[in-house]
């Protein structure tokens, strides 16, 4: 997997450094202190930009999402769910739309598979936050322009194991109880 949005740790690092000082900025000038405001960070600081100078409040964009959609009614009438991020790491827990989507079909004891373009450190975390399964797009070594070039045909490989796997598990079900295929 690649650094999502391009950043290397250093520019990270760099990143989280300048967040810090704005909002060490906004204290000092406004006297209202965000420096642990979930999501002021997001979007350059365009968050907490918001709250300190217009009094906006921050809501997860997925619960926005969620609602401005009905997610709900429709996640009731589906059988399966199938979400996608183009990575699925531990950041994933934090506010990203396949969690979401996978909190909605956890009300409505749906599964859940999510497809991306690679899983990172962390993403056997998201078993446990509703996700059931998860596929990887990118299913060989290759450089981020190569997985890009490929997308379309990767996107078309993985779907097919997502369907040969359902295909699987339909059969399986189909077996009388204690038949184990010896």
């Amino acid at each position: 997997c690649h650094p999502q949005k391009g950043a290397t740790p250093a520019m990270v690092r760099q990143l989280d450094s300048n967040l810090q000082h704005y909002a060490d900025l906004l204290e000092r000038d406004l006297g209202v202190r965000l420096h642990a405001l979930p999501g002021g960070g997001a979007a350059g600081g365009l968050g907490a930009a918001l709250v300190a100078y217009l009094g906006a409040q921050l809501r997860p964009g997925v619960e926005i999402v969620v609602q401005a959609l009905g997610l709900d009614a429709l996640v009731a009438q589906a059988d399966l769910i199938i979400t996608g991020e183009g990575r699925l790491d531990s950041q994933s827990l934090h506010g990203k739309t396949p969690v979401g989507v996978a909190r909605v079909a956890q009300r409505h004891a749906k599964p859940v598979i999510a497809i991306a373009g690679c899983l990172g450190n962390g993403a056997a975390l998201l078993h446990g936050h509703g996700i059931d399964a998860m596929f990887a797009v990118v299913h060989r070594a290759c450089t981020l322009e190569q997985a890009l070039a490929d997308a379309a045909s990767n996107v078309r490989i993985a779907a097919r194991n997502v369907a040969a796997t359902l295909q699987v598990g339909q059969v399986l079900a189909q077996l009388p109880p204690g038949v184990d295929g010896c």
